[in-house]
């Protein structure tokens, strides 16, 4: 809070959950974008409560990794992020982004409501109908359910461990800086 500013009003704040395959990469993208307030790595789509990182990994659990973004709608939409979601990763290939296979890497929309999937699905029949991807959109859009927020190891994790982690330098930062070149071309 500005000391000078006595105004205490809260920002909006909505929410949005979606999974692109790895969470890393996923997060790192959408802190990129004005009007995100915090990104958060986690599972969601799954049967077991509490789930580890092992679990998911082992297929067994059910769950995707995702992200839960708290954004400003007033700044960003609904409809913008998922035009985010939809160039970030390949929404055709079912459960694997690049060389990472299994269910937890599928693609997904989890609607917070109503509003969001109705968006999610018009959003879907619009990318899909356009020239976008070749192939036909797989990507699942359900109902949000056991939610689980990731083990902190994971939060922020590109931006703390880019340098030192080799899938970070050869997955996460082309990704990233594709992302920011899209967006680039967008402001113009």
């Amino acid at each position: 809070m500005d000391p000078l500013n006595n105004n205490t009003t809260p920002q909006p704040e909505a929410l949005a959950t979606l999974g692109t395959g790895c969470f890393w990469c996923t997060e790192a993208v959408f802190q990129l974008l004005e009007g995100v307030n915090s990104v958060v790595s986690a599972y969601a789509g799954g049967h077991v409560a509490n789930p580890t990182y092992e679990q998911v990994c082992s297929k067994q659990s059910g769950h995707a990794e995702v992200v839960r973004i708290s954004y400003n709608p007033e700044v960003i939409s609904f409809e913008e992020l998922l035009e985010v979601f939809w160039q970030s990763h390949n929404p055709t290939t079912l459960n694997q982004q690049g060389n990472d296979k299994g269910p937890q890497y599928r693609s997904a929309i989890f609607y917070h409501d109503e509003e969001q999937k109705k968006i999610a699905e018009a959003s879907l029949a619009s990318t899909d109908a356009s020239d976008l991807w070749p192939d036909p959109i797989v990507t699942e859009i359900t109902e949000l359910n056991n939610y689980y927020p990731a083990e902190d190891y994971h939060q922020n994790y590109y931006n703390r461990m880019g340098d030192k982690n080799p899938y970070c330098v050869y997955v996460v930062g082309p990704k990233v800086a594709k992302m920011k070149k899209h967006l680039a071309k967008k402001k113009v």
